[in-house]
């Protein structure tokens, strides 16, 4: 269970320049200020699950949340993640539909919660943020098409490069040039589609390849053209 704690001010936060709360005024963030409630949630704790009710709209303020659904044979599929800016359960409360995702800590986060009741009171009231809104549903919906794309057209391998891409262009790189997320060897394989048994493999083939080097969970791309290229992102 999450560790109730007191929201950080809307108008001094560091993430609100990343999120759909960017065009609010100062009269604007101090009534959200009083709308909202603030959560502490550990690594490896459930935000929210899948099937469920959307409680309102929920804006990462520090750490990293995987999204994910479950398969019909019971396997996990990561769909995205959330970081510092971004909001969650608004597809749920918009479409008047159960939650399509399970959020999973996967480094200990704080996170803002803003009542449904609210939210909608935003969207009636403030242009600029249904068109916030609009854009990341597009943004998203975008990200979900290519997915499905990928998975019917590429090859395990080509998939596998893409997504460490795509981690990268996600969550940049920390002191050392390593991706700045841990994954497990499952976890990544159930982004790619696969077996994990496959993904060891394949990364093992990568780093003979002389594309990346690990370290425990840890990924350091060493050559960004050629998993580009392999990929298949560019002519």
């Amino acid at each position: 269970m999450s560790e109730k704690l007191l929201a950080p001010s809307c108008a001094t936060c560091g993430a609100r320049d990343a999120s759909v709360f960017c065009n609010l005024d100062a009269n604007q963030l101090a009534d959200l200020d009083q709308q909202k409630s603030g959560g502490l949630y550990k690594k490896g704790e459930v935000i929210f699950n899948e099937g469920c009710n959307s409680r309102g709209l929920f804006c990462v303020f520090d750490g990293k949340v995987k999204l994910s659904m479950m398969g019909p044979s019971g396997k996990e599929q990561i769909v995205r993640f959330a970081q510092k800016g971004d909001v969650m359960g608004y597809n749920s409360m918009l479409s008047r539909s159960p939650l399509s995702a399970t959020a999973t800590v996967l480094e200990d986060a704080q996170v803002c919660l803003v009542p449904a009741r609210y939210f909608f009171e935003l969207i009636k009231k403030e242009p600029k943020f249904s068109l916030e809104l609009l854009e990341l549903t597009a943004k998203n919906w975008n990200q979900a098409s290519r997915l499905i794309t990928d998975m019917a057209q590429k090859t395990t391998k080509e998939r596998l490069a893409e997504m460490l891409l795509w981690l990268k262009e996600t969550f940049g790189l920390d002191e050392e040039d390593c991706i700045d997320v841990k994954l497990s060897r499952e976890e990544i394989a159930n982004m790619v589609g696969t077996a994990t048994e496959a993904v060891i493999r394949l990364l093992s083939e990568l780093k003979k390849e002389k594309l990346i080097e690990l370290q425990g969970k840890r990924i350091r791309l060493l050559d960004i053209h050629g998993l580009v290229v392999l990929a298949n992102l560019i002519d």
